[in-house]
């Protein structure tokens, strides 16, 4: 199991940019899946982006991609989310998440991951 620690949300106007960063505690984290998903009010919860042990291995939904970039330092226990060219529509609640320890291969299934952050608020204006 590892905790997981959001932070980086705010308030950003359409077009600018935020980074959010997730620190994990323990020592495997090199060897965690980590996945990025967010909820908007009223709606699912949706991935958003996804990056292999290495940070070889990324993957991004589809509204995100080309403007969103995920990335780790493992030296650091940390994951980070670099949010360009947002968006209204990229207002929600942003949760990283781990998948078990030593399991590989990004998902963008919420079930395959079961270590959950407290999420971090983003909100664009328009």
């Amino acid at each position: 199991q590892v905790q997981l620690v959001e932070s980086g949300g705010g308030l950003v106007q359409a077009g600018g940019s935020l980074r959010l960063s997730c620190a994990a505690s323990g020592r495997t984290f090199s060897r965690y899946v980590m996945g990025w998903f967010r909820q908007a009010p009223g709606k699912e919860r949706e991935f958003v982006a996804a990056i292999s042990w290495s940070g070889v291995g990324t993957d991004y939904a589809d509204s995100v991609k080309d403007r969103f970039t995920i990335s780790r330092d493992n030296a650091k226990n940390t994951v980070y989310l670099q949010m360009n060219s947002l968006k209204p529509e990229d207002t929600a609640v942003y949760y990283c998440a781990a998948r078990s320890l030593g399991v590989l291969g990004t998902t963008r299934s919420s079930s395959e991951y079961y270590d959950w952050g407290q999420g971090t608020q983003v909100t664009v204006s328009s």
